[in-house]
């Protein structure tokens, strides 16, 4: 890759950064490019030659963490060799990767859904996105006789949304009266798998509790 076209990427990568903890600081709609300028180190001239506008920021941010978070879950699910060990993995990575990133999981769960109904609809798209990659486990999952046969689109919708929950409460909580994340986790994880009739493993429990981390 040319050199100028490295630092482009460079340099918007860093600008979606800034972005995105301005947003969940101040909220997307009090927010302004002078503030994601100077957040991120950019002229405000250099900020919108490579964005048009605040809205055009806000779905990148969107894109970005779309990106993150498919590359993740791409090789969670990879990591496994059983359909329902996959999709609870999926599940796991989704919820630590946006805890981990909790900048990004405020934009993602609470100012696209309030920005409007273009950037709601990108954020429900990328949710789509996962419940799909969930869906094909639990198929997977029922065609090998592990589950019983079930609506998986709705049992994926399912699961994300109750993912999604948890993420909103989080991101919204105070920190003194956060619960601990795997407290959080350990109960959906056991709640979801016995929705679609899967018992959990003490193989994954051992590995979710490793991974999850506290909030």
């Amino acid at each position: 890759m040319p050199v100028q076209q490295t630092r482009a990427r460079n340099r918007q990568r860093k600008i979606l950064n800034a972005a995105a903890t301005v947003f969940a600081t101040r909220g997307f709609r009090e927010s302004g490019m002078d503030e994601i300028a100077r957040a991120s180190g950019t002229s405000k001239g250099g900020l919108y030659f490579h964005f048009p506008g605040k809205d055009a920021v806000l779905l990148a941010v969107l894109d970005q963490t779309a990106v993150l978070l498919r590359s993740k879950v791409e090789r969670a699910i990879a990591a496994e060799t059983e359909p329902v060990a996959a999709a609870e993995a999926a599940l796991g990575v989704l919820l630590r990767t946006l805890i981990k990133h909790r900048a990004l999981a405020r934009v993602f769960a609470v100012e696209a859904m309030g920005a409007g109904s273009g950037f709601n609809t990108r954020a429900l798209e990328i949710q789509d996105e996962f419940a799909e990659m969930i869906r094909l486990q639990l198929d997977a999952a029922i065609a090998q006789g592990v589950i019983e046969p079930i609506d998986t689109t709705i049992a994926a919708q399912a699961w994300i949304g109750v993912l999604h929950g948890v993420i909103t409460r989080w991101v919204t909580t105070s920190s003194r009266e956060r619960r601990p994340i795997d407290e959080s986790y350990e109960t959906i994880r056991i709640m979801l798998l016995r929705s679609v009739g899967a018992a959990p493993h003490a193989a994954i429990e051992a590995r979710s509790h490793r991974g999850s981390g506290n909030g």
